[in-house]
């Protein structure tokens, strides 16, 4: 199965916070599932840690690409065609981070 996570259900694997349902704890931890973590989601975490709303124990550029290798977390690129299905996208979410992940 592909999982796209989104930044917060990376962020509390990756805590180990419970906030992250033990299904989907156990979804992301089976090897044979494929993890995803979207560009969009990246530049969400470092927009947050720039502006103080989000804070990590180590350095994003360590932590980040350190636990997408170790869980083995693959990123999911961003290219033109994504952008532009935004466009066509009923306004669900406010958030245009939201936007790009669900298209």
């Amino acid at each position: 199965m592909k999982l796209l996570l989104d930044t917060h259900s990376f962020l509390w694997f990756i805590d180990g916070n419970f906030k992250l349902s033990i299904n989907a704890r156990m979804l992301i931890e089976d090897v044979s599932n494929q993890s995803m973590l979207s560009v969009a989601s990246l530049w969400e975490m470092a927009i947050k840690v720039s502006i103080g709303k989000l804070s990590l124990d180590q350095p994003f550029e360590t932590l980040i690409p350190r636990e997408m290798s170790l869980n083995s977390i693959g990123l999911l690129e961003i290219s033109f065609s994504h952008t532009a299905v935004v466009a066509t996208l009923p306004f669900h979410h406010r958030d245009p981070f939201d936007r790009l992940l669900s298209s």
